[in-house]
Order: structure tokens, then sequence, then C-alpha cells
């Protein structure tokens, strides 16, 4: 993917929200409440930026890589 969506603006209110929630899983976080708002955010800056997430198989690896990157950029 060549959008760099760890610097996006909804990328780091997700960032945030994860830091701030207590969850150690970044995958429950991003299943229910402000996560899965922040996600869709994301999902839909992604689409403003070209990437075609329609695709089941471009959504889960879009989806990983976020999941990835919380649990990386984003823990305590």
């Amino acid at each position: 993917m060549e959008w760099e969506f760890s610097e996006d603006a909804a990328f780091l209110a997700l960032c945030d929200a994860f830091r701030e929630s207590g969850e150690t899983l970044a995958m429950e976080f991003l299943a229910n409440g402000e996560g899965a708002f922040h996600f869709q955010e994301l999902t839909q800056n992604a689409a403003g930026e070209g990437v075609d997430l329609s695709d089941s198989d471009v959504m889960e690896e879009f989806q990983q890589e976020v999941i990835e990157t919380l649990e990386t950029l984003c823990s305590e």
C-alpha cells in the first residue's frame, strides 16, 4: 500500500484513543465503540487517497496493517 496512513489525522486520533482506552489488543479496540468510529474515518480517508478497499482481501490487509501499527506505535 502506497498511502502512509500512520500520518493521517484519523490514525493519530485512533492511536490516541487506543492509548487512552487501556485495551491491550488493537483488534478488540477496533471492534467496538470509539475504535470502530476512528477506523471507519480512516477507511474513508484511505478511499479519498485512492486506496480501493472494496476488495475484501485488500480491506483485510489494510486492517491488519492498522492493527500491527497500533500495537507497535501506540501501545503504552
